[in-house]
């Protein structure tokens, strides 16, 4: 046997005599100086053991804070860049920690958490004593969280006040500790704490009460914010003016015991007032109501409207969402529209009170109806209390005021009373201040919608759908289905240009019926104001609206044709019924406005935008998909060649020459046609009345070379508009109104043609190319320059002598004093 295994067995001999380690811990158990020790010591072990099971386990991961990202709102920005609105439930601006103030900081911390940069994350002296209290009290414990602690609360635990929460809210404040750093946590507290007035992190809290940016606020005004945390609704500076001072204070004391600030400060900081802004709404205009809420239907529809939605939810993503809307383009437009709406209201009388409130708590009940109206001076009040010669009215603002019987004399539609009879304790009404009184005032029963569009990207820079969105959310530029009457006519002779027929072309303007089969007989059509007037060129029945030579126009294309067209342009799937060719089919002014910008954009198609872009809350471009930043743009090495241009978007929907012939024929309606009334703008234009049968509906839309615009007049339940309502009388005159100031100081330019179109003078009556002569600016001219397809041309020519008399003709029937709008009042429109 060698060496090593003697010394082995050495080992083996001597260990055999010893008892093992199982056997030593029994044997020192049964000691009974160690008994009692050992069994507390494993009772502590299992005692361990199950206070993870019930408490530790399943908790959150501190962790998931490293990630966390508060709700923050989405802000909305028009089309300079500037923030017009913002969405959210939470008003919060999310900060970083090098952006508190040093004195802001202090102030929390002397105010909830001193020992915050010493501590683990328990304040344990303070915890012991929150709880001999609670026991004694015999309420679960409250308050002396640390500030880890109270993050650990409110965005992980909950606010359940009881023991449990309080033991789960301490081991992840211990964690928590664990993982993120004083900076990040303090960060956290700082911009998720709520403290009133909807505000949630300091820096909005800063705004809503002092109307400032933190890096801005005073020490006794962080002071104040100091106090909020532990009840905003405790220190209201409206209401507990003399608590909030007191509170502030206390926290100048202790932010002066713990070194923060030195005793003269404080002396100085005590002996300030507190300096709050009264409580104000979101600070943006109000601008674009029926806009934006589009805007917002269409970011729900694509991020979702909450959180549990996904990471980009419009109430809690912080989007950065860039609009066209022009402030400038819907101030006009909204005036516009509810100018022209006034207008033709006037005189129909009263039609009623706007809701209904119980007088006893009026206030309460007035401002959770939402009822409110953003025109000029005007107000909803309730009637409160009712005499023979006034009525006591409450307003918005907790005030009362008078409403003299003799300021409200208005017929009531209704009854064909006085609307004085017919108020009511509770009723919500319109008033306006006049003198020391208020007056009655009426909100039109008629309504409508208006849209001005870019005619090279779709981008919608005003949206108007109605009086006033806080009064009806319902917008008639998107959602009301209603019949464009005679702004079809040019997708008509569109289909007619692209299937043999020429702006020249000869269409008898006479009766017209049509067999429908047994089921429907015979349907004869007819003029608006009856008759025709024989053969006439295709410009001058698009010019007129003339409905005999539009159905006999389509009827010759082909229903089919007409109808595909239509669609084609976006405005809407009919079936190939000629009564389509009329308006008959519902379609929307959107649609509409969007399919005009289309004939100007040469037949391109274009998508009405109302969202340029979005970018989440990191700056990346998440909507439209596949974004891609234009590299270079900004560069400052520009050779000072000509700039590049981009290529035309959107496939054709239309042949261009086609598209181009059309805005050219409708520049006509301008000049001689059914809106003589913007023949003033003194611009190239191009447009087309519509009024529907009834009248019901009353239309015009049209524009310039860059931008289009239409206008809807009409009921929201369809009724007759009266006789004298006609797209010229009315919709054109809101279109101006709204277009003039807008169109002011852009460039006049002309439409321009694409390639292949042939210009050709021609008598625009007989449809005859001309030698002789020269068009002139004169609108009564008979010479014009007409668009051709090439080989398209007419062939025959007038003689000199059927000029000249043509010239005389046009000169005896003109008159000394002929009134253009009442000659061509018999706008053409609708079904018959």
């Amino acid at each position: 046997m060698d060496e090593t295994s003697d010394a082995t067995s050495f080992r083996l001999r001597r260990d055999e005599g010893r008892p093992g380690l199982f056997a030593r811990v029994r044997a020192l158990l049964s000691h009974r100086r160690w008994r009692w020790p050992a069994y507390i010591f494993g009772a502590f072990l299992v005692f361990l053991f199950l206070f993870w099971l019930l408490f530790a386990r399943g908790l959150p991961d501190a962790r998931t804070l490293l990630d966390y990202q508060p709700p923050l709102p989405t802000v909305v920005r028009d089309v300079d860049g500037k923030p017009v609105y913002s969405f959210a439930r939470e008003r919060r601006v999310q900060l970083q920690y090098s952006d508190f103030p040093p004195v802001l900081i202090n102030a929390y911390l002397s105010a909830e958490d001193k020992t915050f940069f010493s501590h683990h994350g328990l304040d344990f002296p303070g915890l012991v004593r929150a709880a001999a209290e609670g026991l004694m009290r015999g309420q679960t414990p409250r308050g002396t969280s640390t500030i880890t602690q109270q993050v650990a609360k409110n965005l992980l635990v909950g606010n359940e006040a009881s023991y449990v929460r309080k033991l789960k809210e301490a081991i992840l404040a211990w964690r928590m500790e664990n993982v993120l750093s004083k900076q990040q946590i303090i960060e956290l507290y700082l911009n998720q704490i709520f403290l009133g007035r909807n505000a949630y992190g300091v820096q909005a809290a800063a705004r809503a009460y002092f109307d400032k940016d933190v890096a801005d606020l005073k020490l006794p005004e962080a002071a104040y914010l100091a106090i909020l945390p532990k009840g905003p609704a405790n220190y209201r500076p409206e209401v507990h003016m003399d608590r909030a001072l007191e509170r502030r204070n206390w926290v100048l004391g202790e932010m002066r015991d713990n070194g923060f600030i030195t005793p003269a400060q404080y002396a100085d900081a005590v002996a300030q007032p507190l300096g709050t802004v009264a409580q104000r709404g979101t600070g943006y205009s109000n601008v674009g109501g029926y806009y934006i809420e589009e805007v917002r239907r269409r970011l729900i529809a694509a991020f979702g409207e909450t959180a549990d939605k996904g990471p980009n939810s419009v109430y809690a993503g912080g989007l950065w969402v860039r609009s066209p809307i022009s402030p400038f383009m819907q101030e006009q437009a909204t005036r516009a529209l509810r100018e022209g709406l006034l207008r033709y209201d006037s005189g129909h009388g009263w039609s009623g009170p706007l809701g209904k409130v119980d007088v006893s708590r009026w206030q309460s009940d007035l401002a959770v109806s939402n009822i409110g109206v953003d025109y000029a001076d005007w107000t909803v009040a309730v009637v409160l209390d009712k005499s023979a010669t006034s009525a006591q009215i409450g307003l918005p603002n907790g005030r009362t005021a008078t409403l003299p019987r003799e300021n409200a004399m208005l017929v009531d539609r209704r009854t064909s009373g006085v609307t004085f009879d017919s108020l009511k304790p509770g009723d919500v009404i319109v008033v306006k201040p006049e003198g020391s009184a208020y007056a009655l005032r009426n909100i039109p029963a008629v309504s409508g919608g208006m849209m001005i569009e870019d005619v090279h990207t779709g981008r919608v820079y005003a949206m108007q759908g109605g009086f006033d969105s806080r009064l009806s959310s319902y917008n008639r530029v998107t959602q009301a289905l209603r019949q464009p009457g005679s702004t079809i006519k040019p997708f008509v002779y569109a289909a007619a240009l692209d299937n043999g027929m020429t702006p020249a072309s000869i269409i008898v303007d006479g009766p017209f019926c049509v067999y429908q089969g047994g089921a429907l007989g015979q349907k004869c059509f007819r003029n608006f104001g009856g008759g025709g007037s024989g053969p006439q060129t295709m410009r001058w029945g698009v010019e007129q609206s003339r409905n005999l030579m539009t159905v006999r126009a389509a009827s010759q294309t082909g229903m089919e044709r007409v109808v595909r067209t239509i669609k084609g342009m976006g405005i809407g799937d009919y079936k190939p019924y000629l009564a389509f060719a009329l308006g008959a089919g519902e379609t929307t002014v959107e649609r509409m406005v969007n399919a005009y910008a289309m004939l100007a954009n040469h037949g391109r198609q274009l998508t009405p935008k109302v969202i340029d872009f979005v970018q989440d809350r990191n700056g990346k471009v998440i909507l439209p998909q596949g974004w891609r930043p234009c590299q270079g743009c900004n560069g400052d090495d520009w050779d000072g060649k000509p700039m590049p241009r981009f290529a035309p978007v959107g496939r054709p929907a239309m042949n261009p020459m086609t598209a181009f012939q059309v805005v050219h024929i409708t520049e006509g309606v301008i000049q001689r046609g059914t809106a003589t009334i913007l023949r003033d703008l003194d611009r190239p234009l191009f447009g087309k009345t519509g009024t529907t049968n009834g009248p019901t509906n009353v239309w015009f839309v049209g524009g310039s070379p860059d931008i289009v615009a239409g206008v809807y007049m009409g009921h929201d339940q369809p009724r007759s508009l009266g006789g004298y309502a006609q797209g010229g009388r009315i919709a054109a005159p809101i279109w101006k109104s709204a277009m003039e100031p807008i169109l002011k100081d852009m460039p006049k330019t002309p439409f321009v043609a694409p390639a292949g179109i042939r210009m050709v003078r021609i008598d625009r009556r007989s449809g005859k190319r001309v030698f002789g002569g020269w068009p002139s600016d004169d609108p009564k001219t008979a010479i014009i320059w007409e668009a051709f397809k090439p080989e398209s041309e007419p062939r025959i020519s007038m003689r000199r002598d059927e000029l000249a008399e043509r010239a005389r003709q046009d000169v005896r029937a003109a008159g000394p004093r002929r009134d253009v709008n009442r000659d061509f009042a018999g706008e053409q429109g609708g079904i018959y």
